[in-house]
């Protein structure tokens, strides 16, 4: 299991590591996203989308009320935001268990909802109030495809701070 601690200044800063981490995921990778409202979730999410689907990252809004919007392009991303939620049954029930194993990248805001329907190989996002408009992130990742992403996305945050 990899760990990876960020800070962010700013909701631009966010969406940067947003775009980042996003240019490194595959079709199939799974966001578990958690943290308060306001946190910075749907920040980060715009930035994964410029990377995957750029046509489409202007649109990005949290779906709290939609519960799903999807972000076509050359890997799909399939936003969802399961805070309205209460469980694995709802999520069930309402099919979006597909998506989870499908051609395009999941982003979960309040994945907490899930607890047996969570994929095996998850990237998770805790945001963490850090003052002002910093966000203290920490992405842990639970396989070797996950751990691989962190292990990359490190890599190249390390480059950015010696230029």
């Amino acid at each position: 299991m990899s760990v990876l601690q960020i800070t962010t200044g700013s909701s631009c800063d966010t969406e940067a590591l947003g775009e980042s981490l996003g240019s490194l995921l595959q079709p199939g990778s799974f966001l578990a996203l958690r943290g308060d409202l306001g946190g910075g979730k749907t920040c980060l999410t715009r930035g994964v989308v410029a990377a995957l689907a750029p046509q489409s990252a202007h649109l990005v809004a949290s779906p709290t009320y939609a519960i799903m919007n999807s972000y076509p392009g050359n890997t799909p991303v399939y936003h969802f935001d399961f805070y309205r939620l209460t469980g694995d049954d709802d999520i069930a029930e309402l099919g979006f268990e597909e998506f989870f194993y499908g051609d395009g990248v999941c982003v979960v805001e309040w994945s907490e909802r899930l607890v047996e329907l969570l994929p095996a190989d998850v990237l998770t996002l805790r945001f963490e109030y850090a003052g002002d408009d910093r966000r203290l992130i920490t992405i842990t990742g639970s396989g070797q495809k996950s751990d691989n992403v962190i292990e990359r996305l490190s890599e190249r945050l390390q480059k950015q701070k010696k230029l």
